[in-house]
């Protein structure tokens, strides 16, 4: 059996450097941002040793230009990206293909998703460990995917909750809690 062999490339946006791999099949990894280069190839290859620096397929260099225009704060879909998923969970499968429809701008929780998928509360544990393991973060929208009650929850990208609530934003979602007392205005 041939060995997949996987390319990459490291890219600037408005948010800072991402990575992006891939195989013949579609993406395989994402790195959110980090302020380097360095520190996110480093990041990305820690997940992905055998990657290879490569030239960016058309639909690579599509994605990428998605990410840049995420980043610069403009509505984007990435339920197109082709992705590879060889080597994931059947059931995370599951819950990275419900996490795909959550749109721009809107989020759900670990429980909801589970419910959406047919499994019971005690499946949004398992929800919670498919979005810690997901191997392509914002293409697969794990950071619009919240705790109970609305909360922000995990996030294990660089930056972790301040990150999910900073790409929430960019988003036009407003995670802080109304004030306890408003001003009456006097």
């Amino acid at each position: 059996m041939a060995q997949t062999i996987h390319h990459y490339l490291i890219f600037e946006t408005a948010g800072g450097f991402c990575g992006i791999a891939w195989s013949d099949a579609g993406i395989v990894r994402f790195q959110l941002p980090t302020k380097t280069a360095e520190a996110t190839e480093r990041l990305l290859l820690r997940r992905l040793p055998d990657g290879l620096p490569g030239a960016p397929t058309p639909d690579v260099l599509e994605t990428v230009a998605a990410v840049k225009r995420y980043f610069q704060g403009e509505e984007t879909d990435f339920s197109g990206v082709e992705l590879d998923l060889a080597g994931q969970d059947a059931f995370f499968r599951e819950i990275y293909a419900a996490a795909r429809r959550i749109g721009w701008g809107r989020t759900t929780t670990y429980g909801a998703l589970a419910k959406e998928l047919g499994a019971g509360p005690e499946a949004a544990r398992d929800v919670g460990q498919a979005m810690a393991k997901n191997p392509v973060a914002l293409i697969i929208p794990c950071h619009r995917v919240l705790a109970a009650g609305g909360k922000i929850g995990g996030f294990s990208a660089p930056g972790g909750s301040t990150s999910k609530t900073r790409m929430l934003e960019l988003e036009g979602v407003n995670l802080a809690p109304p004030p306890a007392q408003q001003s009456l205005g006097f």
